[in-house]
């Protein structure tokens, strides 16, 4: 079993929901980003999404198109990513890492060596947004090669045709979008998201998770109230861009997440433990 499967079983057993945050990498650099993977492991993230920048991501709203463009500026690649991954990866308490990416910059990487040097770093799946399962066969097949998993977006737009397809091709979890557009923070979560959820539950037993416009702490348990996850990304950037520049970058944003976590239903089994070994005695 694979660390993503592992989690969900262990979040499952314990009759616990989780925790998903997504970060650019390099933004503000690598060096941050490889701190910002630990922190947000200790947090309480149950998976952490690492956002690979690309200079036309349509997905994407204001806010993370602008991290995008910050890391870009620093001229780094795939392989560079990778190596934070790995550099991050004893420390992070097996909270799986999922490579969030369009697909031009893995295409150019090579699919067949992105499948070897990620498994090899310590990632665990990839999300690739405009990569429709009818045509992402291949790739799949290398990344189940290394047991890498593929997670593929639905949207409540999606036909019941598309989320069966999705369902017999997916592995790891299945990422639900709360609402058609691209991404950013909202005042309310979409009512399609739960409504979708039930839809993705119909056809697989794959955890889901929700994403796209959650970023609060009363969201985040409004989301568990249906689905296995909460993904948070623009807050959380927002965040990160707010506090470019400070030496305590990385310990605020990890007070961040933390916040994002509801009362109980902490994300891992980890961040209770480190909790108490911060405690005084």
């Amino acid at each position: 079993m694979g660390r993503i499967a592992e989690t969900f079983a262990r979040l499952r057993r314990a009759g616990r929901r989780g925790l998903i945050p997504f970060i650019t990498a390099g933004d503000p650099d690598l060096e941050t980003t490889a701190g910002l993977l630990v922190e947000l492991a200790r947090a309480g993230a149950s998976l952490i999404e690492l956002g690979v920048p690309f200079s036309d991501p349509v997905a994407d709203g204001p806010v993370i198109q602008r991290a995008s463009e910050r890391a870009l500026r620093h001229g780094f690649g795939v392989r560079e990513i990778l190596e934070v991954v790995e550099r991050a990866r004893g420390e992070m308490n097996e909270v799986p890492v999922v490579l969030f990416s369009y697909f031009n910059p893995l295409l150019q990487y090579g699919p067949e060596r992105l499948s070897e040097d990620a498994s090899r770093a310590g990632v665990d799946g990839v999300l690739v947004t405009d990569l429709v399962p009818e045509e992402a066969g291949e790739f799949s097949s290398l990344l189940r090669t290394k047991d890498l998993d593929m997670i593929f977006l639905v949207a409540p737009t999606s036909t019941d045709e598309r989320l069966r397809l999705v369902a017999e091709r997916a592995s790891g979890f299945i990422y639900a979008i709360s609402r058609a557009g691209v991404t950013g923070a909202r005042q309310d979560v979409s009512l399609e998201a739960e409504r979708l959820v039930e839809r993705v539950r119909a056809v697989s037993d794959l955890p889901v998770a929700v994403g796209f416009g959650i970023s609060s702490a009363a969201q985040v348990a409004e989301t568990w109230r249906y689905a296995d996850a909460a993904v948070v990304g623009s807050a959380l950037v927002a965040e990160i861009e707010r506090l470019a520049g400070s030496a305590e970058i990385v310990k605020q944003v990890g007070e961040f997440a933390r916040r994002l976590l509801p009362d109980e239903g902490w994300g891992n089994s980890f961040s209770k433990e480190s909790e108490r070994s911060t405690k005084p005695h």
